[in-house]
């Protein structure tokens, strides 16, 4: 619909110093003035926006969104415009010159047809393309839906079905493939279908909440008045009661339509976007915006309200600029003057789901959620963290921000209370990520690094979104229910798929009750984000992060770690805080690297806690291997009993060569022996044990060793006859060198 902001109290947008917003719209904007246009419209099928003059229409892609993209043109003839619109597969362009005729052009062979209403009685309301394998086009007329299919011999529309309804006026979007009939006196009655690659699904008839004014008067409900919003793969209708103030949430089912709640409005004026799964409600004559996450159960926004503020905007009488000017007149193109700087504007026209358009100045916005204020604006790190980790758009950014906070609130020594529960959301989530595939579509070679971790690389995250460009058709995007919401519904709700050229989708009805592992999360591209955050500009790489979820390496490298280097006192906090987040890992059953065991290990050692850390041990909450026994080997230095423990797990792993060499370090060199014979291990050479006793200076465990290497000349010949040339030579030398003092043993030795 149309915001249009009061005219008696203009507001530039303009963000200065100290200006705060959730919400913002980046320079550049994307310019569509044309010379002699008639006219703008958007075709939301093939998302373009279109600006027809008298003999071509001009186009412009707006995903992924570009300012800088050229228009392309096609030919067409003279005459009114209604509504204008290409075919999904861009072979036809569909042009309704009133409402009783539809023009359609060839763009391959510039042939042209007409199709007419076949009474003067009805009229066409609109009309849009499908993917149904039923139909390729549908008129939407007084007298209710005509589908029909281009038949290539004849080179004209063959009716396939038809509809039979009374309908006021319509509203329909490509992304839900779902068209909404309005009939009755109040127009407030509605029939429903979704028209997709799966078929055709008729919805029941429903009617929506409208109060009643002071006077008894009956309100009309008009088209403006209903926004059909795709959230979470999932398709909610949205309808302003202007009487009541409230902006009533319906959920559609298989069986019945139920609304799900109310949300409060404070502008006559309302209009809807949607950002990343986040349910903007501008409310325009406030000319301020309020966010909502309907994923979570509350209905509570997320945030105050806050203005929509312009960013990283150049002004148009700023003395650098017409420097510019002077030195490149192509500047001109996309300087923001005073009067397109006003925000809410009355010319202003939103498009589902992001986009904003001027009319009058031909300008075309995207919106965008500023993760980092969002997140500063609630103390409640449990649910900042939920938040920000379903955002997909800017999941490097958002991953930035969790690791960021999870830092902060460990070296504020929160309650472990809080810091578990924010654990367990990013588990939880890494969990659910993994299992889907979606975190390791998004993974790189280069792993990505937070702000503030030195002697990292790693590719650079955005929070300045002021030249970002959304790839929002070049990935496949696949939309399932997320767990959590509605989970106890006995009905089916609708969903949808796209392709990956958004333009084959399909729509089914799936269970509710689903298995939370299963469930398949929103993914969506994110392309050319450039990063506000400390990291040095060299190392920006173009991130491809699909999911925000945060692995436990990354764990260790960017929370755990740093923390344990700023941290100081006594660190029986941050032990408390890796328990948590090993306990929050073995319920999720996910693996955890030994490097966070070597850390609690090093950890409970320096604040001399053997016994407790003995008991992490036996009670495996800390997982036996290679690592954790060298880590217990070498902080059982102070302690022989831990030192025992890391000895017995490199037993009881089985890795005989690590705990052979071992003894022999440890001087238990007959042990050592014994160890090496009973399990054959062969892999460590016979005159270590010689050289090991030699260099004690004790000739004692020397003649013990030499004694215990004759009564076992078969193990000994044996590892002998696998020297290689070099080593049989040394060890030749080696025993040469001590043949007299080995003389001496012999003598006044037992042997």
């Amino acid at each position: 619909m149309s915001g249009k902001a009061s005219s008696s109290q203009p507001s530039s947008g303009l963000s200065g110093s100290g200006a705060l917003s959730h919400v913002y719209i980046p320079y550049l904007p994307l310019r569509c003035n044309v010379p002699g246009s008639g006219g703008l419209f958007y075709d939301d099928g093939n998302k373009l926006l279109l600006s027809p003059t008298s003999d071509q229409v001009f186009c412009w892609k707006t995903v992924p969104f570009d300012p800088m993209v050229a228009p392309t043109s096609d030919s067409l003839t003279e005459g009114p415009i209604v509504s204008i619109r290409y075919s999904l597969d861009l072979k036809f362009i569909a042009v309704q010159r009133s409402d009783q005729e539809i023009q359609f052009w060839d763009r391959g062979s510039g042939e042209t047809f007409s199709q007419r209403c076949k009474s003067e009685s009805e009229s066409i309301l609109g009309f849009f393309w499908t993917d149904c394998p039923l139909c390729d086009i549908v008129f939407v007329k007084t007298s209710g839906l005509d589908l029909f299919t281009y038949n290539s011999e004849s080179k004209s529309l063959q009716l396939v079905e038809t509809r039979k309804l009374n309908v006021s006026w319509y509203v329909y979007t490509h992304e839900s493939r779902l068209v909404l009939l309005a009939s009755g006196m109040q127009c407030k009655t509605f029939t429903g279908f979704q028209l997709s690659s799966a078929g055709i699904i008729r919805l029941p008839k429903f009617e929506m909440a409208m109060a009643k004014s002071e006077a008894n008067n009956k309100p009309v409900l008009a088209a403006e008045d209903i926004f059909i919003v795709t959230v979470y793969g999932r398709i909610y209708c949205l309808q302003v009661d202007r009487i009541a103030m409230l902006l009533h949430c319906y959920r559609f089912y298989r069986d019945v339509v139920v609304q799900q709640g109310s949300l409060p409005i404070y502008s006559p004026r309302v209009a809807v976007s949607v950002v990343d799964n986040v349910l903007l409600v501008h409310q325009v004559d406030a000319k301020v915006v309020i966010l909502y996450d309907i994923y979570a159960e509350s209905r509570a926004p997320i945030s105050a309200p806050l203005p929509l503020l312009f960013r990283g905007f150049p002004r148009s009488n700023s003395s650098s600029l017409r420097s510019n000017r002077e030195d490149n007149e192509s500047s001109e193109v996309n300087v923001i003057s005073d009067h397109e700087a006003i925000i809410y504007g009355d010319d202003w026209t939103f498009l589902v789901p992001d986009l904003i358009f001027s009319v009058t100045n031909k300008i075309l916005w995207k919106i965008h959620l500023d993760l980092e204020a969002i997140s500063a604006s609630s103390s409640e790190v449990p649910s900042v963290l939920e938040f920000l980790q379903r955002r997909k758009l800017e999941a490097n950014k958002a991953k930035q921000l969790c690791l960021s906070i999870a830092r902060t609130v460990i070296l504020e020594r929160r309650p472990v209370a809080t810091v578990a529960r924010a654990i367990d959301v990013l588990v939880t989530s890494y969990s659910h990520s993994s299992k889907t595939g979606n975190y390791f579509k998004g993974t790189k070679a280069g792993k990505t690094l937070p702000s503030g971790v030195p002697h990292t690389t790693g590719p650079n995250l955005s929070a300045d979104a002021s030249a970002s460009r959304v790839d929002a058709m070049g990935k496949t995007i696949k939309y399932e229910s997320c767990a959590g919401v509605d989970s106890g519904s006995p009905n089916r709700f609708l969903t949808f798929s796209n392709s990956d050229s958004e333009e084959d989708g399909s729509f089914q009805f799936f269970d509710s009750k689903i298995d939370r592992g299963k469930l398949t999360v929103a993914e969506t591209s994110v392309s050319e984000v450039r990063s506000s955050l400390n990291v040095n500009l060299s190392e920006q790489q173009e991130s491809q992060l699909t999911s925000p979820a945060i692995s436990p390496d990354e764990m260790y490298s960017f929370v755990f770690s740093p923390v344990e280097e700023e941290m100081v006192g006594e660190p029986s906090y941050l032990v408390a805080i890796i328990v948590e987040f090993l306990r929050s890992a073995n319920l999720e059953k996910v693996e955890v690297r030994p490097n966070i065991y070597v850390l609690t290990i090093q950890l409970l050692a320096r604040s001399e806690r053997y016994a407790e850390l003995g008991l992490f041990v036996l009670n495996k909450i800390l997982e036996p291997c290679k690592e954790v026994a060298m880590q217990l080997l070498e902080s059982g230095r102070q302690n022989s009993r831990t030192r025992k423990l890391g000895l017995d797990m490199l037993r009881q792993l089985s890795l005989h060569e690590d705990y052979v060499l071992m003894l022999v370090q440890e001087g238990y060199y007959l042990e050592a022996l014994r160890y090496a014979r009973k399990y054959k291990v062969n892999t460590v050479r016979a005159s270590l044990f010689l050289e090991a006793a030699f260099t004690s200076n004790d000739s004692q465990n020397l003649a013990a060793v030499l004694s215990k290497m004759l009564r076992t000349v078969e193990l000994y010949q044996e590892q002998f006859a696998h020297l290689p040339t070099a080593d049989e030579n040394r060890l030749q030398l080696f025993q040469l060198s001590f043949q007299s003092k080995l003389g001496h043993l012999l003598k006044t030795s037992v042997i």
